[in-house]
């Protein structure tokens, strides 16, 4: 069933230009008046996504949105407005969470794009909050659908992940947290465009900006869907490097939750084994003297250590853990 979009606009004209903008869409569009009117609607109809003025009679589009938060709590919420300033928007984030803040007059690529990327964060929400792990797992397959080269990626650092897990001795409650962050790590790829995944050549600093935003998207995400704290900080910090250097949040050593370290390790034997549009897999061998180059860098010393001294890439089938 498609996803709805509620706009609102005190102006007739543009909530009529929007209407022939996502005409084609896959969206369904709803419109509202005012504030009111969309309080009205948001109580009798499911909506993913809320995109609103802010300069209206009566109810302002920041008031709104800081309704709609206690109203739909899921719903994405975008505030538009011809009148751009930083306490405007600081304001629009702090009271009413705000997902976006677009100034008028918009460009309709960037819109549509935006609106769609708010409807498919909603969609996540949505089925992490009720997921089991076959949910789990076709969630994290659907992100890799949107880059080729990663197909099998997530149950694949879920196998390395459960092997350190198993031989750090984890109890199974905390094995099955690594093994859904595992699957999830890279979740906040979903409002990552296609063409900065499948870029063939290095990326350039806008684009790896928009890429190191991925980690803090998924994280939101599972924390709005309520799932618990290991998993959120898998996939928050699984780009954090030991000697502090990586992102989001620049965490050093074992301010980087253990969890997050173990499948960090298992994230880039991956990555440097298998095939990427910039690059062709590494053989097994080479990839672990890369990553013994990385110890107390970029990995930790005692989960690397660790990983090495597993069979991982040495002959024979790796052990399966993943769908035990």
């Amino acid at each position: 069933m498609a996803e709805t979009a509620l706009f609102v606009d005190d102006e007739e004209y543009v909530l009529n230009s929007l209407e022939r903008l996502f005409s084609n869409s896959e969206m369904r569009f709803l419109r509202a008046g005012s504030g009111e009117e969309a309080l009205r609607i948001l109580g009798e109809e499911e909506v993913a996504v809320l995109v609103s003025d802010n300069c209206m009679p009566g109810m302002d589009g920041i008031a709104l949105h800081s309704r709609v938060k206690e109203l739909s709590p899921d719903t994405l919420r975008i505030l538009m407005t011809g009148h751009a300033n930083l306490n405007t928007a600081m304001d629009a984030i702090n009271r009413g969470e705000v997902f976006r803040f677009i100034v008028k007059p918009w460009e309709d690529e960037a819109l549509l794009q935006i609106v769609s990327d708010a409807a498919n964060r909603y969609q996540v929400i949505r089925s992490l909050r009720e997921a089991d792990e076959a949910t789990l797992l076709s969630l994290a397959q659907t992100v890799e659908l949107k880059d080729p080269y990663t197909r099998g990626h997530c149950d694949r650092v879920a196998n390395y992940a459960l092997m350190l897990a198993d031989a750090f001795g984890l109890p199974e409650t905390d094995k099955s947290e690594v093994k859904h962050g595992s699957w999830l790590h890279d979740c906040g790829k979903i409002g990552v465009a296609e063409s900065v995944l499948n870029c063939a050549g290095p990326l350039n600093k806008e684009q790896f900006e928009m890429i190191k935003q991925h980690p803090t998207w998924g994280a939101d995400v599972a924390s709005q869907a309520r799932l618990s704290e290991r998993i959120v900080n898998i996939i928050l910090c699984h780009h954090e490097r030991y000697d502090g250097s990586g992102y989001p949040a620049g965490l050093k050593g074992e301010e980087i939750p253990f969890e997050a370290r173990i499948v960090a390790v298992a994230d880039v034997y991956d990555a440097l084994v298998t095939d990427r549009p910039y690059k062709k897999g590494l053989p097994p061998e080479t990839a672990r003297e890369i990553m013994s180059s990385q110890r107390g860098a970029s990995l930790d010393p005692e989960v690397l250590d660790t990983f090495l001294g597993l069979s991982v890439g040495q002959g024979g089938p790796d052990k399966e853990y993943v769908h035990d």
